[in-house]
């Protein structure tokens, strides 16, 4: 399957109502740039179960799963930066279902730590995602275990794309949500519920890891290389068919921004809302405050950053003197 319906969204919905957090947003007062003539929003998912939006598309892939009846003794596996596999092994525990995640060496520890706190079998392999997802492949086989995907799913996409049924029903007249890309699937899902509704979709990527932008180049899904700030989360080699498929049939921007941005974005939140975001969730919003390239709102324009995890070490964020 190489594309991704409202229907699917809207089964997703049904699924997952009262099993996850609904979304909270909130207006944003921006003193520090007053000359900017649109209405900003934050949605705050970074404070669903497991702190992040993976709780989404992992409870609709375990509970599509049960009805379905099947779900293997083996339980579940995934591969992932470690937000997926995080949320696949709550709603797994939830479900009283085994977890067998494989994580990339440069995983945070802080990642690695609530996984094996949700009672995963945590397995770190290789540097890079793709080399954790190749030994993911291979123990599913072996085991019989149930392969769910951080991103390359339409159940996982149509969970994800719940989160922009909630943000509209939410914020009267939304015209833009500006969401961060890894390999696509909050992407493609939140794409296909805006396009329901006249939404359009800023795509945003780091500079150095491009996956969508790249295949939006090329007309297919392509391998790019890896070298981002937020590679723990935004790391996928390439962008999934359903991700490109969602580009071609909705109104999407793709907009790039620098490894600098991201971390002066990021920095910004704390510095002025105390809002401890992974650099994922400050890519999104990097889009709007870089200077010079990203998206720049019409005046009266009314938008909605997606801050989409907050599963980092704060240790590195920057106390001003006196603080």
């Amino acid at each position: 399957m190489d594309q991704l319906t409202y229907d699917d969204i809207k089964a997703a919905t049904d699924r997952t109502t009262g099993h996850i957090r609904p979304v909270t947003v909130t207006p944003v007062e921006r003193p520090e740039r007053p000359e900017q003539p649109y209405e900003l929003w934050y949605a705050l998912e970074y404070m669903q179960y497991t702190g992040s939006f993976k709780a989404r598309g992992a409870q609709n892939f375990i509970q599509a799963h049960r009805e379905a009846g099947t779900l293997p003794d083996a339980g579940v596996t995934i591969a992932s930066g470690g937000n997926a596999g995080l949320a696949c092994a709550w709603a797994a525990q939830q479900q009283g279902v085994r977890a067998t995640v494989f994580l990339p060496s440069v995983a945070p520890a802080v990642k690695v730590a609530k996984l094996r706190g949700f009672g995963a079998d945590v397995r770190l392999v290789g540097a890079e995602y793709a080399e954790a997802l190749e030994a993911c492949e291979e123990f599913a086989a072996s085991s019989g275990a149930l392969a769910a995907h951080a991103y390359d799913h339409p159940l996982i996409a149509a969970g994800a794309g719940t989160l922009l049924e909630e943000i509209h029903a939410r914020i009267p007249g939304l015209d833009t949500v500006v969401v961060s890309v890894g390999g696509g699937g909050l992407f493609a899902g939140v794409a296909t519920a805006a396009r329901q509704h006249g939404i359009r979709t800023v795509a945003v990527e780091p500079e150095n890891s491009r996956a969508l932008n790249a295949a939006m180049e090329a007309g297919r899904p392509v391998d790019v290389p890896v070298d981002s700030v937020a590679v723990d989360a935004l790391g996928a080699r390439r962008a999934t068919a359903l991700a490109l498929h969602a580009v071609r049939e909705n109104d999407v921007r793709s907009v790039l921004v620098p490894d600098g941005e991201i971390v002066r974005a990021r920095q910004a939140l704390w510095d002025h809302r105390r809002v401890a975001v992974e650099h994922a969730a400050a890519t999104a919003l990097a889009a709007l405050t870089a200077p010079g390239g990203g998206y720049r709102p019409g005046e009266g324009e009314r938008v909605a950053v997606v801050l989409c995890g907050a599963n980092t070490d704060p240790g590195d964020l920057v106390h001003p003197a006196g603080s």
